[in-house]
């Protein structure tokens, strides 16, 4: 098997799993999506420790911790990753699937947005026009649901910031997903032992079987990511670019389908303006990556 084939089939599994955790995290009730998140981010940081000393990155891990820069960029990237994994447990768990999916869709072009905001990078004419429509798109779903939908802005801006944290820090995935849960880990355990002091904490008292599933947050955390981390070194960006929209497809799938959410026809139209302006965006994408290649190769053979 070639690699760029290895590389496809393993960007597939990576977004295939992030489009099916919409049928995972309801398996961890009746606990709460807060409780969820604090297993989550415990059983992360044993599952990437373990990570980090299999693949040999414990220097590159406690690297970090030496660097001001990559310390604070790294700790904002904790903080908005805690918020957009609260925010999609329990957008899923109150059966707002198709919005959590929107999250994602919109998410390129939060992505976008926060280049113009915080990086001042410029944007090319198409670019704007795909910004353009998808603010339409917000205001129309915004009537539709009487409300801003805040769980799908959450996810994107939340998203969105922690992508752009990582990539100035940049940190490898592994050992920075590590040092993130080894911040939050304080604040989950406390937590979970405040909701037992309580007897509030459904750990031990829904059998065994709940109690692995609320352990195999860890390892559903890490799967994908180091799919994604492999497919990413195989892959060009046009083809890894595409690959990220089957996430929130798969969600959108879900949601209709298996928890039977509805789409009245003003949603629909909302959700057509998405994916219009994701049309526009990518093909601008495609098109302006592929032209500047083409020069490039034009430069190098003057």
């Amino acid at each position: 098997m070639s690699e760029s084939r290895r590389g496809f089939l393993l960007g597939v599994a990576a977004y295939g799993m992030w489009g099916a955790f919409p049928l995972y995290w309801p398996l961890l009730e009746p606990a709460g999506a807060v409780e969820i998140l604090a297993h989550r981010i415990l059983w992360s940081m044993i599952t990437m420790g373990l990570l980090v000393l299999v693949l040999g990155r414990w220097g590159h891990f406690t690297a970090l911790f030496g660097v001001r820069r990559t310390r604070r960029l790294l700790t904002v990237a904790a903080l908005v990753i805690a918020v957009n994994w609260a925010t999609f447990i329990y957008g899923v768990n109150t059966n707002h699937v198709v919005e959590v999916s929107l999250g994602y869709f919109i998410n390129p072009l939060v992505t976008v947005l926060m280049g113009v905001l915080v990086l001042h990078e410029t944007l090319r004419p198409a670019q704007w026009m795909a910004l353009g429509i998808a603010t339409v798109a917000v205001v129309v779903l915004t009537v539709d649901y009487g409300r801003p939908p805040w769980i799908a802005l959450v996810l994107a801006c939340s998203f969105g910031t922690y992508g752009l944290a990582k990539k100035q820090a940049g940190a490898g995935a592994v050992e920075s997903l590590a040092f993130e849960t080894v911040l939050l880990a304080p604040l989950a355990a406390a937590y979970l032992v405040w909701l037992a002091a309580r007897g509030e904490g459904g750990y031990t008292t829904h059998g065994v079987g709940h109690m692995l599933l609320l352990a195999s947050t860890g390892i559903v955390t890490a799967l994908p990511l180091i799919c994604f981390g492999a497919a990413a070194i195989r892959l060009n960006l046009v083809t890894l670019g595409l690959l990220q929209y089957l996430a929130p497809v798969l969600q959108f799938i879900t949601g209709l389908v298996i928890f039977d959410e509805q789409m009245p026809a003003t949603r629909w139209i909302g959700f057509g303006l998405v994916w219009i302006a994701l049309i526009i965006f990518t093909f601008e994408a495609i098109h302006y990556r592929r032209r500047q290649l083409r020069l490039a190769v034009e430069a190098s053979a003057i």
